[in-house]
């Protein structure tokens, strides 16, 4: 059974369009038999990173000198084998989840190599993730605001030398709803969001079509 860390970012914690999304992909992850494990910035004492040693380097390797939750994560993620990361498109993102993500350098094993361009690390010998999805919201209308997370997720797969899952991504979220109701499109946007929840677990990938589904407009500007 696949374990799957997945961690929520949105101050807005289990109400919201990052969770509503993020509900049916878990949905389906489970129901093809994968375990999760949920988690919430919202909730979580995260410490910055700012000891300005890199502690978890040079000091004591693989551990971090902030004594906060993420003490209690680590062992968790090391367990791990697909790491999620949901956040809603802020500038880049909300601060704990760019907090959580500063944090997560004690994973790393500072083996530096030089590849296609750019200098690359490893994740250390005890950390079984082998995947990161990136689920993300926004309110505003085109897809194109997402890039520079996508970038951000992308790039730190590439420097943890794992795969980088694709990104689950909904723009003008809130479009979703009318009346505070499901509307029609949403229920389909949410139904594509478990399928490829599932599809992660039974086949290790999403596939495009279901991507494409999953950012289709709700509406057109102007209308």
């Amino acid at each position: 059974m696949a374990k799957i860390f997945v961690i929520n970012g949105s101050p807005r914690g289990k109400t919201g369009n990052t969770q509503r999304i993020l509900n049916m992909f878990v949905e389906g992850i489970k129901e093809a038999g994968g375990s999760v494990e949920l988690f919430f910035t919202k909730e979580l004492d995260l410490q910055h990173c700012d000891c300005g040693i890199m502690y978890c380097w040079r000091e004591e390797p693989g551990a971090c000198c902030n004594q906060d939750d993420m003490q209690m994560l680590y062992p968790k993620l090391r367990e791990a084998e697909i790491l999620i990361l949901a956040t809603p498109i802020y500038v880049p993102m909300p601060g704990k989840m760019v907090t959580f993500i500063n944090r997560l350098v004690p994973l790393i094993w500072p083996k530096l190599e030089h590849r296609e361009g750019r200098t690359r690390a490893l994740l250390r010998e005890d950390v079984a993730i082998k995947k990161i999805v990136l689920v993300s919201t926004g309110g505003w209308y085109e897809i194109e605001n997402f890039n520079h997370v996508v970038s951000l997720v992308e790039d730190l797969s590439a420097t943890m030398s794992v795969e980088f899952g694709g990104a689950i991504l909904r723009p003008h979220a809130a479009r979703m709803l009318e009346d505070e109701q499901l509307t029609e499109a949403g229920e389909q946007v949410l139904l594509a969001v478990r399928q490829a929840g599932m599809e992660l677990i039974q086949k290790g990938r999403i596939n495009h079509k279901l991507i494409e589904v999953i950012r289709e407009p709700l509406y057109q500007i102007g209308s």
